[in-house]
């Protein structure tokens, strides 16, 4: 017969070689009745795997072409022809196009960072937030930055709450003495803008506080004075 004890958890533990090869039968009549449904959930993990792995090739092939088109249109970004550098010019794909046709690559993931930026300065407000908000990135500045430049397109577009949203992330993000103090700095004016001034003001006493050698302070210790003689404090 088989053994079993049990542990101070209360689970039952199989001691004996009987007792062992009494749950191997249990499993092979398990399978035997269930081999469909068994072999078809294995079947299917390994379509995925496979799947995924032929993801990958596929990307991995686009990611150098994509690159390559990329490096191409940063030059005009950086010497500031915005329409060039969103479009492409001379054969070579623009940042809307690498985007857009290298989907799940590095290259196409920065393409959106570029043309969110080209766009916000254009003007287009709609069209730098959906591209801006489509770039991913752990970089601590990086995607900040991006959650800032989201907060100014909003600003732009008259939403200040919205705004307040993405200024909070970028904010909030990684905090570091440089590019904090000027995230919550335009924070603090579009809670302004949202008619909050308590929370401005709160806002401006924390780069005060808190990054009290930032070039922002001199300008944060103005706002706060003007919008607590405002407030009443």
């Amino acid at each position: 017969m088989s053994k079993k004890n049990t542990d101070e958890s209360g689970l039952e533990i199989i001691e004996t070689p009987e007792a062992l090869a009494g749950q191997i039968n249990k499993a092979e009549v398990f399978f035997i009745k269930n081999r469909k449904i068994v072999l078809g959930i294995g079947g299917a993990i390994i379509l995925a795997v496979a799947a995924f792995a032929g993801y990958r090739f596929y990307i991995d092939g686009q990611e150098g072409t994509a690159q390559d088109a990329l490096a191409s249109v940063v030059y005009d970004f950086e010497a500031d022809s915005l329409q060039k550098a969103l479009n492409g010019s001379g054969g070579n794909e623009g940042l809307l196009s690498i985007a857009d046709s290298y989907k799940g690559t590095d290259a196409s993931n920065l393409a959106n960072f570029y043309a969110g930026v080209a766009l916000l300065k254009q003007g287009k407000y709609d069209d730098a937030i959906s591209h801006l908000q489509s770039f991913n990135s752990s970089d601590l500045l990086i995607h900040a930055r991006a959650q800032s430049l989201i907060g100014d397109a909003y600003l732009e577009k008259n939403q200040p709450a919205e705004a307040i949203s993405f200024y909070k992330k970028a904010a909030d993000y990684e905090k570091n003495e440089y590019f904090t103090p000027v995230y919550l700095m335009k924070l603090a004016i579009a809670q302004e803008k949202a008619n909050q001034p308590a929370d401005a003001v709160s806002t401006y006493k924390r780069v005060i506080d808190e990054f009290p050698l930032s070039s922002e302070v001199v300008n944060a210790k103005k706002y706060m004075g003007v919008l607590e003689g405002q407030v009443g404090k």
